[in-house]
């Protein structure tokens, strides 16, 4: 049992993986941006998350897609 599960590892990431998509989202919806972060503010509370770390993905790299305007 000293190994943890991929869902133990993930506390709360769906809700924060939201949040970063609606905040980068070309339509911006604040409204909606809110709810979700107050989604997550409730996961943490929860789940009493302490600090969030972002992991590589399986493949052995993260895969973001950054766009910077010149």
């Amino acid at each position: 049992m000293g190994e943890s599960s991929p869902s133990q590892q993930s506390v709360c990431a769906q809700e924060a993986l939201d949040l970063l998509n609606c905040v980068t989202d070309s339509t911006f919806d604040q409204d909606k941006c809110l709810r979700l972060l107050q989604s997550l503010r409730n996961c943490v509370q929860n789940k009493k998350v302490k600090k969030f770390t972002l992991a590589e993905q399986s493949e052995g790299k993260v895969d973001s897609k950054i766009k910077k305007d010149d």
